[in-house]
């Protein structure tokens, strides 16, 4: 059960899952506010695709942490799937910029496979979760 498996270090150090995860969002959201301050200094027409794209970007990470925290298997599973949600919402914008606007390929193309990683690596912990708790 991956809720026991967090919840068996209170020090998230401990674990090498749960640190993956963790430092892979954090790392994502810090990406993301940078890419979405020099998109924004760029071309101001973007702000509301840019704002979209920081909101989503930086709840991954968020919910990760409070899924960490979780008081129960629901609850874990509940902001594991919000982090999920928002990694594919977030990709979604990264690929809409991608293809709609002149700038920096490698960057976005970075953060694109980081945002797939976390999908993967999140769907997988709800799957798990999910049939732990049936």
């Amino acid at each position: 059960m991956i809720l026991v498996f967090f919840r068996a270090c209170p020090d998230i150090s401990g674990s090498l899952m749960s640190n993956r995860v963790r430092d892979l969002s954090f790392e994502f959201a810090v990406g993301i506010v940078i890419f979405s301050r020099c998109l924004i200094k760029r071309d101001r027409n973007v702000l509301h695709i840019s704002m979209h794209l920081l909101k989503s970007g930086t709840s991954i990470g968020a919910n990760v942490e409070e899924a960490l925290a979780a008081q129960s298997q629901k609850d874990f599973l509940t902001k594991i799937y919000i982090g999920f949600k928002e990694a594919r919402e977030c990709n979604y914008w990264l690929r809409l910029i991608k293809t709609t606007l002149v700038y920096d390929h490698r960057q976005i193309k970075n953060l694109l496979t980081q945002s797939e990683e976390l999908i993967l690596i999140l769907s997988s912990i709800t799957k798990t979760t999910r049939t732990s708790l049936k």
